[in-house]
């Protein structure tokens, strides 16, 4: 196979694709000779393109598949949809509005006629745009929320967990979308930090010409007014206990009640209390028996029971409220004010708070083996520090309303009789066998009305680890082969902010159904951000075209870049000159592979001059090789890149190639070439999961392979002992070279002139192993040992002092200033470590091999120290 002189993704990516494809090595299926390796992807939107936080999610996903499908793993990376019902009914009725289509004109059979329509469209979109990642998902088992067995499994766990008393039908304030005109769960529901106002708003004491003002940042609730809350322990309204107050412009008495819940400090210190419009009013009007006026309407305007502004938007009747109060007197003051909003995901309507008749599962006892799991880390979270936010909202647990009050999605079975009660099966037909068997009547198909409501879409994305394998196991209880070899999947890697909402769910879901954890680890991703710190958004317009960087950068160079700085749990602060640095990777990689195939071959060249560089870079390869397995085990997914990069850019390509690389127009012995191209085979090996298209090619540029011999399916290396001594003498090396070519460039002398270096040292023998290596890279004439050489430049390399001869051009005062300046720099990194080493709780935490480490370090810097002192005195 010929090799471009520059690399073209474009043409790579789509070629390799196909390839991986069309010999299916995506594809799992059960095979008990293999340990099984599964992933299942968090089901993107159907109403989704991709976007930054997807391309970082599904690379992470990428890249722990394809290492473990190298590792000889039946490796089953599970793609699908979510119906999104909220999101995607939204999208439908957008589309009935410009062909002049008003949903309210159609049925629900209609509807979802347009809705499938649109799904089918647009619904796939996303999972082709992952293709362009380079997602190695088996596509063969994609799986949509609403396909007909996953929607036959929702519905069957509804009715189970309705029959096992789990799921009742009740009144409790939900959030409540006014614009989308349905309830919403937590998750659906962005606070917001907005400037509004703060009203205070006197009201009279009944029989008594004294008021109580009390502060709100809404008095268009007032007509809902049920009572007024003290605290007991307030001196300034002891007076007041047992009274009644006047509401304003309605004239209703209500009770003056007492409660420790009143914060003293807030406002005037005392509250009105709304049970229908707020949350906490809500709990308090249970805890003392409050009645509760609902004064808003589904669409957010004012009801009858407001009794004033009937019919009002419940924001232009803020506004009107307030000039009412101010015109009788009531009105003491308004102040600026913040606060935190809740707003509609979906919709962006301001969240009201509402009493509504819904379907709840109960979560007080399913949710205790999802916390214990977690918090004994037998599913583990990475990084641990959201054990802590999982465990504040597993035990804050409030019961899960799971009814919206929409179309699209999975209608919950429930049916209603002409004799008020209901009944719940999984169809028509078996609820009016059990309605007349429980009622002992004749009604017909007629006479049933189903609840119009669907369920919640995260009801269906609950079961996703399970209904993806078997969709029959929740009403047989047994399963099939599938899930018995895939289940329990391995990782999980999702955003912290549906921690609660999706993944501890699906934690309730598996020991509710298959008595055991869906996943072992969860590798929680941050939040793509712009260079400003913001989350990146359309609306803010401040978020890239991922397909337009895989255009402009490749697919490996994307991959890449959004790794280089994204540890987990930790959010990323994207550039795009981290992609840019990826491409470069990539060039760097393919421009090294060139260099290599275009040497000539010398069969009688022994190539004993590269026997201390050769082996000095397979103890440094064993080094990465197991930082990088130690890396993958503790998930820091990005490190592992980064100890990747480093061992490709540094050692191999700055390092080693330039230390074997043979003259201009010379060859290359055949041992040292044979060694290299292994070399560049097992980088490959490493960097496939990060960068798979570039590395196929190269690979299969070395020599010609069959399918099976693909590097997607290629042995991982396995990290073989190292010796750390030939890693240390060569990095030595290295820094006696930097500081020479450091010496050229800071007094202007060509890198073509010729240098005599003589060593100062106790370890000639580490010098004269690498002699080749140092006169190639350093351009040396000659390499001496003495301890000192009159009219040179001298600089110090651990307790090495190095002369370099300049005859007249030797500047004493100047290498004074510059030996000074190192010994500065070498007593402060001494104080540092020396200061780690004085902390107990460091050396007694730390392995041994660490706090060895560092001990090595303060011996290093004193032997330099001293050096250096040496030398200055030397100097006069």
């Amino acid at each position: 196979m010929s090799l471009a002189t520059k690399y073209n993704p474009e043409a790579v990516e789509a070629k390799w694709y196909q390839y991986w494809m069309e010999h299916k090595f995506f594809s799992s299926q059960v095979d008990h000779n293999k340990e099984s390796y599964t992933i299942v992807i968090p089901p993107p939107n159907v109403t989704g393109v991709l976007h930054m936080g997807h391309m970082l999610n599904n690379t992470i996903q990428d890249v722990l598949v394809r290492k473990a499908r190298m590792e000889g793993k039946n490796a089953c990376w599970v793609p699908g949809t979510d119906h999104a019902s909220i999101a995607t009914e939204a999208k439908v009725v957008a589309m009935l509005k410009e062909r002049d289509i008003d949903k309210k004109s159609l049925s629900r059979e209609e509807f979802l006629k347009y809705a499938w329509e649109w799904k089918e469209k647009y619904g796939g979109i996303i999972l082709e745009q992952l293709k362009k990642l380079g997602a190695s998902c088996d596509w063969d088992r994609t799986k949509f929320t609403m396909d007909p067995d996953l929607s036959d499994a929702v519905i069957s766990v509804f009715v189970d967990l309705y029959n096992k008393g789990k799921i009742y039908r009740g009144i409790r304030m939900v959030n409540w979308d006014p614009q989308g005109k349905t309830a919403l769960s937590d998750d659906e529901v962005i606070m917001k930090e907005i400037q509004s106002k703060l009203y205070y708003i006197k009201y009279k004491i009944e029989d008594s010409e004294d008021f109580l003002t009390i502060a709100t940042t809404r008095p268009e609730t007032i007509m809902a007014d049920v009572a007024i809350c003290i605290n007991p322990n307030d001196p300034r309204f002891t007076h007041l206990k047992g009274k009644k107050a006047i509401i304003p412009l309605i004239n209703r008495a209500i009770p003056i009640i007492e409660d420790e819940y009143v914060d003293m400090e807030f406002g005037t210190g005392c509250l009105k209390v709304t049970p229908a419009h707020d949350v906490n009013d809500y709990e308090l009007g249970i805890k003392h028996k409050l009645e509760v006026i609902d004064i808003l309407n589904d669409n957010g305007t004012l009801n009858e029971k407001a009794q004033i502004l009937i019919g009002e938007d419940r924001f232009i009747a803020r506004k009107k409220i307030g000039k009412m109060l101010d015109e009788v007197g009531q009105l003491e003051k308004i102040e600026d004010y913040k606060s935190n909003v809740g707003h509609s995901e979906r919709t962006d309507a301001v969240v009201e708070p509402k009493l509504s008749l819904q379907w709840f599962l109960k979560m007080e006892e399913i949710t205790k083996p999802a916390l214990s799991s977690v918090m004994e880390d037998i599913i583990q979270l990475h990084p641990p520090k959201f054990k802590n936010m999982y465990r504040s909202w597993m035990e804050n647990v409030r019961d899960w309303c799971i009814s919206r009050q929409l179309w699209w999605g999975h209608q919950i079975p429930a049916f209603y009789l002409p004799n008020g009660e209901f009944v719940v099966a999984k169809t028509k037909e078996e609820a009016l066998a059990l309605a007349n068997e429980k009622f002992m009547t004749s009604y017909t198909m007629a006479d049933l009305r189903q609840d119009e409501d669907v369920l919640d879409t995260w009801f269906s994305s609950w079961l996703w680890p399970i209904s993806v394998f078997d969709t029959d196991v929740f009403t047989t209880g047994k399963p099939n082969e599938d899930l018995k070899y895939y289940y329990p999947t391995n990782d999980l890697v999702t955003a912290p902010e549906i921690l609660f909402f999706w993944v501890a769910r699906m934690i309730i879901a598996g020991y509710e159904y298959m008595g055991e954890l869906p996943f072992r680890n969860v590798y929680l991703t941050g939040i793509v951000r712009d260079k400003l710190g913001r989350k990146m958004s359309k609306s803010l317009g401040n978020s890239p075209d991922p397909l337009e960087l895989i255009t402009n950068y490749g697919a490996d160079g994307v991959r890449t870049g959004m790794l280089f700085s994204s540890p987990a749990g930790n959010d990323l602060p994207f550039d795009e000159k981290l992609v840019e640095q990826g491409r470069n990777f990539s060039n760097k990689i393919w421009n090294a592979f060139r260099l290599v195939k275009g040497w000539e071959i010398d069969e009688n060249s022994s190539g004993n001059e590269n026997t201390a560089t050769i082996h000095w870079f397979e103890n440094r390869f064993n080094e990465a090789l197991s930082e990088i397995e130690e890396h993958f085990q503790k998930f820091r997914i990005s490190d592992a890149l980064m100890t990747t990069y480093k061992l490709v850019w540094d050692d191999f390509c700055s390092w080693y190639l330039e230390m074997i690389k043979p003259a201009y127009q010379q060859p290359i012995d055949r041992a040292t070439y044979e060694k290299t191209i292994v070399f560049f085979e097992d980088i490959l090996k490493i960097l496939h999961p990060f960068m798979p298209f570039l590395t196929e090619e190269l690979w299969h540029q070395i020599k010609e392979r069959s399918a099976n011999e693909a590097l997607i399916v290629a042995a991982w290396p396995k990290a073989k002992a190292f010796d750390t001594k030939p890693i240390a003498e060569a990095n030595q090396v290295f820094e006696v070279v930097s500081q020479i070519r450091n010496i050229r460039s800071s007094k202007g002398i060509s890198p073509k002139e010729v240098f005599a270096l003589t060593v100062n040292t106790q370890k000639p023998e580490l010098y004269s192993s690498f002699e080749a290596v140092l006169k190639k890279l350093a351009n040396l004439s000659e390499l001496n040992f003495g301890e000192k050489v009159e009219n040179a430049t001298s600089f110090v390399v651990k307790a090495d002092e190095c002369f370099i001869p300049m005859g007249e051009q030797i500047d004493v005062e100047k290498e004074k200033e510059n030996l000074l300046k190192e010994l500065e720099y070498t007593k402060g990194f001494l104080n540092s470590v020396v200061k780690k080493l004085s902390n107990e709780r460091f050396v007694a935490g730390a392995p041994a091999a660490v706090v060895e480490n560092e001990k090595k370090k303060q011996a290093d810097a004193e032997a330099k120290i001293n050096t250096l002192e040496e030398a200055l005195a030397k100097l006069g």
